[in-house]
């Protein structure tokens, strides 16, 4: 009996990748064809990946939603065939430090309409999550916010959040909640004002660029 499992345990180990060629696909299936497979492995599982040229994007979406938790091995690097043994670690993205917010240098990228420097990224995810910078004076105008709530974590500088009812003050550290549908206004002080925003994940979460704006 014990023979009979080591054998079969060794036939386990001898048996090859299965293969994923996505050289036939259209281009817009590839990754979905790939993490769709990648998603069917058990912990531990892997196949080889077939394609005509080096999927370094793939890698780097990889690197962005499972970073840690797959391995990544060159088995041909031919013209036209390359083959990748793609490995599942971890049967769950792994928990990781995506930025600190407390240094402005490793957010401190141009802002998008929205007035964002970062945005979480990872795709497979039940929240959204942003760093909005505003200028100096910089106003989103009044607006009614989105159907969720959303929670507002001050990093630096200050503002005025204005309501149906008054104002808020806006200092580092405030964490402030704007429940859905409220009314909101915000007005960056003289340093500017720098805040984290956390919410449920919907697909588009875009401000009117006319309400975005710097001081006059």
């Amino acid at each position: 009996m014990a023979e009979r499992t080591a054998d079969t345990h060794r036939s386990q180990q001898e048996e090859p990748d299965q293969e994923l060629d996505v050289r036939p696909l259209r281009k817009p299936d590839k990754h979905p064809t790939i993490f769709a497979a990648y998603a069917e492995l058990p912990v531990g599982g892997s196949f080889v990946l077939v394609n005509d040229h080096d999927p370094k994007h793939l890698r780097e979406e990889f690197e962005t939603d499972h970073a840690g938790g797959f391995g990544w091995e060159y088995l041909n690097r031919e013209p036209r065939d390359w083959r990748i043994r793609i490995t599942k670690l971890a049967g769950t993205p792994l928990p990781r430090i995506l930025t600190d917010t407390a240094d402005p240098a490793s957010h401190s990228g141009e802002a998008d309409i929205t007035g964002a420097v970062w945005k979480l990224q990872v795709r497979d995810r039940d929240l959204d999550s942003n760093i909005i910078a505003l200028p100096a004076g910089g106003t989103i105008e009044a607006h009614t916010g989105p159907d969720h709530d959303v929670l507002i974590h001050v990093l630096a500088g200050s503002g005025r959040l204005a309501t149906e009812r008054g104002d808020l003050e806006l200092t580092p550290g405030a964490l402030v909640w704007l429940p859905r549908r409220s009314r909101r206004q915000f007005t960056a002080g003289p340093e500017g004002l720098r805040y984290l925003t956390v919410h449920q994940r919907r697909q588009s979460l875009l401000l009117d660029t006319s309400r975005i704006g710097a001081g006059r």
